[in-house]
């Protein structure tokens, strides 16, 4: 697949303030391994090939598992993830799905459980981030190694 166009040339300014918005998440109370995780499955349910890619790799650089980042699409099922993690990648799906979901009650009650306020804020804003990379990627037609 072509890309389409070049969006940091097309519109520098805009990606400047991605960029700034992307450094300050990583820089909030959610820890690195984990927001490699949500980064993972929420580009993977937005079909987005590149950052999922990238993440992944991000992710086995900073010493995450193969099998554990083999196991993000299942992770309910795998018993690899620990109940903060579960909690964070079933907040991501319903933030990330929010059209569909509308972010049900006990997710909400799940991530309350694992995450202070603060953290639950950061890692909202650390999902709609990336999120809204996925956007960037899919729409231009970003392809992985690319």
């Amino acid at each position: 697949m072509s890309p389409r166009l070049d969006y940091y040339s097309a519109s520098p300014s805009a990606m400047r303030a991605m960029i700034s918005l992307e450094a300050l998440t990583s820089r909030l109370s959610i820890e690195p391994a984990l927001l490699h995780l949500i980064k993972i499955r929420a580009s993977q349910l937005n079909g987005c090939a590149f950052c999922t890619d990238m993440h992944s790799m991000d992710a086995r650089r900073q010493g995450e598992t193969e099998r554990r980042l083999y196991a993000v699409t299942v992770w309910r099922d795998s018993g690899f993830f620990n109940p903060r993690e579960q909690a964070a990648l079933a907040w991501t799906e319903a933030v990330t799905l929010l059209a569909e979901s509308q972010v049900p009650e006990d997710v909400y009650n799940l991530a309350r459980a694992n995450f202070s306020e603060e953290e639950l804020v950061d890692l909202t804003l650390a999902i709609s981030t990336i999120n809204s990379w996925n956007r960037l990627a899919v729409s231009f037609r970003q392809s992985p190694g690319g």
